[in-house]
C-alpha cells in the first residue's frame, strides 16, 4: 500500500530547495568536487548548488540552434514574406529610413550571423565546464531562505538569456541580478525591507565556473573569499585580495555609469559597470590542490585560529576525495557549534556550507 502525500510544510519545501542534489555533481576531467550544505534550524538562508551544464541544458540542441541562426540570418527575407526572426525585424526597420542603402543589410545580416557561430562555439566549452552557486542571506529562518530563493531563481532566469545571447555567462548576468536585487525608490526589493528596523536584509553570494585545468573563475558579492590549499607547499596559500575584485553583498551598490542608477538606493556608485577584468581566477596549478568555498557559518575568513584548524584538516586529509575532505571540514564547523552551546552563546550559530574543489 502506497504512503498517502503529505503537503510539504513552507519551512520544508524551502529547505529541500536550498539543498544541494548529489546527483547534479558535474563530472569534469582531472576535477573532483563535492559540497554540504546544513542549516542552522529546520530552514535556513544559505543556498549551495552545483550548476551542472551537460544535466540542465542541451547543449547539442542549443548549437544546432545557434548554427540555423548563422544560416537564416544571412538569408534575405522573400518579399511579401513574414519576418522570421530579429534580423528581419531589424533589417525593415533599416528600410524605413530615408538613408537606407542595401549594404547595410548585407554588413548587419554578416554582423548577427557571426555572432551566433561565436554562441555555437561558446556553448561547447560547457561541456567541460561545471558551475557553482553559493548564496547567504543574512539570519537563519524562513526570511533568509526566501530570499536565498528569489536570489536563486533571479539567477537562473538570467542564465537563461546569457545562453541564449552569448552561449556563456557574462559579467551582464551579475550586473543584472545586482540590480534586480536592489532597493527602488518606488518599491519594495527583492530582498526585503525590515518595516521595524528600517533596514536593509542583506545577501552575499559568490558565482564560480570550474574549468578541466584547474581554474575557477568567480564573481564575489560580499562573500568570503576562498581558501587555496597547495599540496606541494602542504599549506593555505595566502590569496590577495587586492588584485581580486570582491563587490557589496547584493543590491547595496550600482554603478554611477547604469541608466537606472536614479530609481534605486545605494550606499555608493561604482565607477563602472562590471566587466571581465572584474572576474577573478584561481588556479589550482598542482595535483592534489584543494579550493575550499564556504559560508561565514563554517568560518568568516579572519578569525586566525579557525584558519590554522582548517589549513591542519586540509594536511591530514588532502590525499583523501573531495567528500571526506568535505566531510571534514562540516565535522568540525558542527563542533565548534557544541562550544558555542555551551558557552551560552547558541544565538551565534549560523547556516553552515562547504564546497570543495580538488584537482587530481
Amino acid at each position: 500500500m502506497s504512503t498517502p502525500y503529505s503537503v510539504p510544510t513552507i519551512d520544508e519545501y524551502l529547505r529541500q530547495r536550498l539543498m544541494p542534489v548529489e546527483g547534479a555533481i558535474p563530472h569534469i576531467p582531472g576535477i573532483e568536487m563535492f559540497g554540504v550544505s546544513i542549516p542552522a534550524g529546520v530552514v535556513g538562508g544559505d543556498l549551495f548548488e552545483y550548476i551542472n551544464f551537460q544535466q540542465r541544458y542541451d547543449i547539442d540542441a542549443r548549437i544546432e540552434h545557434a548554427k540555423r541562426l548563422a544560416i537564416e540570418y544571412l538569408e534575405p527575407l522573400p518579399p511579401g514574406s513574414p519576418v522570421r526572426n530579429s534580423v528581419d525585424d531589424h533589417v525593415e526597420w533599416l528600410r524605413s529610413h530615408t538613408n537606407y542603402q542595401p549594404k547595410m543589410e548585407t554588413e548587419y545580416r554578416f554582423a548577427r550571423s557571426s555572432e551566433q557561430l561565436r554562441v555555437a562555439e561558446d556553448l561547447r566549452d560547457l561541456y567541460s565546464t561545471a558551475g557553482v552557486l553559493i548564496v547567504d542571506a543574512q539570519g537563519h529562518g524562513i526570511i533568509p531562505a526566501k530570499i536565498a530563493s528569489t536570489v536563486h531563481d533571479t539567477f537562473h532566469a538570467l542564465m537563461l538569456t546569457e545562453l541564449d545571447r552569448y552561449g556563456k555567462t557574462t559579467p551582464k548576468l551579475f550586473e543584472n541580478l545586482n540590480l534586480r536585487l536592489a532597493q527602488s525608490l518606488t518599491a519594495r526589493n527583492a530582498l526585503g525591507l525590515s518595516e521595524t528596523e528600517q533596514t536593509r536584509e542583506i545577501a552575499t553570494m559568490l558565482y564560480g565556473e570550474v574549468h578541466p585545468e584547474g581554474n575557477f573563475r568567480f564573481a564575489n558579492f560580499g562573500h568570503p573569499p576562498p581558501l587555496v590549499f597547495s599540496a606541494k607547499c602542504s599549506r593555505l596559500l595566502p590569496v590577495h585580495e587586492d588584485h581580486m575584485a570582491q563587490f557589496l553583498a547584493l543590491g547595496l551598490q550600482l554603478p554611477a555609469d547604469h541608466p537606472d542608477r536614479l530609481r534605486y538606493f545605494s550606499m555608493d556608485l561604482r565607477k563602472h559597470r562590471i566587466m571581465s577584468d572584474d572576474i577573478a581566477e584561481i588556479t589550482l596549478i598542482n595535483s592534489g590542490d584543494i579550493l575550499m568555498l564556504y559560508t561565514d557559518g563554517v568560518y568568516d575568513g579572519s578569525d586566525a585560529e579557525v584558519r590554522q584548524s582548517l589549513e591542519e584538516i586540509l594536511q591530514r586529509r588532502h590525499n583523501e576525495p573531495a567528500r571526506n575532505i568535505c566531510d571534514a571540514i562540516m565535522e568540525f564547523a558542527l563542533l565548534q557549534d557544541e562550544v558555542l552551546r555551551l558557552n551560552g552563546d547558541e544565538a551565534l550559530i549560523d547556516d553552515k556550507t562547504v564546497f570543495i574543489v580538488k584537482r587530481t
